[in-house]
């Protein structure tokens, strides 16, 4: 389950990464731009004032992210990106933060480039930190005995969560697309308490989050916070540095 309030707590970090992606794409007059996982509507609002004159399709798999971009006018339907297939008049695809929790997403980026037409533009971008303290710390904590048998199940990613750039670029070209890839790390300025465990509660989280009860959320969290701090220790002004790899690709579809 998707918390649309406590993803956008951190909502100015996470969009620089979309309009660093969305910068690179220079379609001129699209007909229909795709939002693939849209999550509560705020940055596909952005989509629709750069391209007054192009039908916006959002989708988004979160019945609570698809109720709160329903709730800013944008016109989202509940959806799985493994299923969606651009329409004739499709011209910009973009997903942003998404084809992480995809597995298997390069069959994916193969079908949609057979499928775009002419010219269309297809962008990206996924994290990149999946090695990053802030996630072996939750993965070993899970594999701790104390919640082992809960969390077996779920589905954590690691580093084999996404390509490396230049798979996705060898990929895309393979497939006769123009391609346009890079990675930036980010260097947040977090503050509050314990910023980088609210940061991490609002994505990585998530699937323990839906697994957990609420005394063992509780004690999940409990347990975690003092290993990110440790890994992520506050400035002497209280706030804290917080680095975020994100992989960014753009393709053109071949004429």
């Amino acid at each position: 389950m998707w918390d649309p309030t406590k993803y956008l707590d951190f909502a100015d970090d996470r969009s620089r990464p979309f309009f660093d992606l969305l910068a690179r794409v220079p379609a001129a007059a699209p007909r229909r731009i795709a939002d693939l996982g849209c999550g509560p509507g705020n940055l596909t609002e952005t989509l629709a004032a750069r391209w007054p004159g192009a039908i916006i399709e959002a989708v988004d798999s979160s019945p609570e992210m698809v109720d709160a971009a329903r709730e800013r006018g944008i016109a989202a339907e509940i959806g799985d990106v493994r299923e969606w297939s651009p329409r004739a008049d499709t011209d910009v695809v973009v997903s942003n933060a998404v084809l992480q929790w995809v597995p298997g997403h390069a069959e994916l980026l193969e079908r949609w480039t057979t499928r775009l037409p002419p010219g269309a533009w297809l962008a990206f971008q996924v994290p990149g930190n999946f090695d990053a303290p802030s996630h072996v710390r939750v993965r070993e904590l899970a594999a701790d005995p104390r919640w082992l048998d809960r969390l077996a199940p779920v589905m954590l990613r690691e580093d084999d969560a996404m390509l490396a750039p230049d798979a996705y670029a060898g990929l895309l070209v393979d497939a006769g697309c123009e391609v346009d890839v890079w990675e930036t790390t980010y260097l947040h300025r977090l503050s509050g308490a314990d910023p980088v465990l609210e940061w991490v509660t609002g994505t990585a989280l998530r699937p323990i989050r839906s697994t957990l009860d609420e005394r063992e959320w509780t004690d999940f969290r409990a347990a975690l916070a003092p290993l990110l701090r440790a890994d992520y220790p506050a400035r002497t002004d209280g706030t804290t540095w917080f680095p975020f790899r994100r992989v960014f690709v753009v393709a053109r579809i071949a004429w």
